[in-house]
């Protein structure tokens, strides 16, 4: 069995004194795991970084085996983040949440188009912005969607303020009356490029997580990788 490629590193863990298991996020078949000889060496250790993007071979004498990996780096990642602490975090995060939620062996094309992109502006103009639209997409990618499309009590697609944390539905203002107190922020600016702030983010972070944690972690059974978690705190 053998195919060829390209794909996000998400995690490497030492295998014996030389080899290393890796598991990427692959644009054609999905959250994959192998073996990469000599991954332990020195060399490799400048490759095998969270976040990687790399050429992929995979071989295995069947397909429901491990199977190893032949890999070569097309551009790195974590590198170009290392002295931006919080786009370094958040890199940290959104392979771990990758790892966490999908499934193995299952591809997932758009979202990979998705990842890849947010992962590649990592550090830019607005990345916050695109970050928070990744944890919404990943929750539509696991069956948790919300629907943000239009006001679930008057119907209204304008003036979209909060999202029922019951339903995921979202809600204007005037929808929402008395009852605002009990509902997730909606930041007005996840749907505009512009005008994105730290608040706006950790609203976003917020309204995404509870949903991460109450309906996406409670069918997994286990709770969501500390990775998040130290993002948020490096969000303030």
């Amino acid at each position: 069995m053998e195919w060829r490629d390209e794909g996000i590193l998400l995690a490497m863990r030492p295998h014996g004194e030389a080899n290393a298991v890796i598991e990427v996020f692959s644009a054609l078949h999905g959250r994959h795991a192998g073996l990469v000889r000599g991954g332990g060496s020195r060399r490799m250790a400048a490759v095998l970084q969270p976040g990687a993007q790399l050429d992929l071979t995979w071989r295995a004498r069947l397909e429901e085996q491990m199977g190893s990996f032949t890999v070569e780096l097309i551009r790195s990642r974590a590198g170009r983040v290392m002295g931006e602490r919080l786009a370094l975090s958040a890199l940290g995060a959104a392979c771990a949440l990758c790892r966490y939620a999908l499934p193995e062996r299952l591809a997932y094309p758009q979202f990979y188009a998705t990842t890849q992109e947010m992962l590649d502006r990592l550090g830019d103009a607005g990345w916050l912005r695109l970050y928070a639209l990744w944890e919404l997409h990943l929750l539509e990618e696991t069956g948790f969607g919300l629907d943000l499309a239009r006001c679930a009590v008057t119907g209204a697609q304008e003036g979209l303020a909060y999202v029922s944390p019951r339903t995921g539905r979202a809600v204007t203002g005037e929808g929402a009356g008395e009852f605002a107190a009990r509902l997730l922020v909606l930041p007005a600016g996840l749907n505009s490029a512009t005008g994105f702030d730290l608040t706006d983010a950790r609203d976003a972070l917020h309204l995404s997580g509870y949903f991460l944690h109450h309906w996406l972690a409670e069918s997994v059974g286990r709770p969501l990788p500390e990775a998040r978690a130290r993002f948020l705190a490096a969000l303030g």
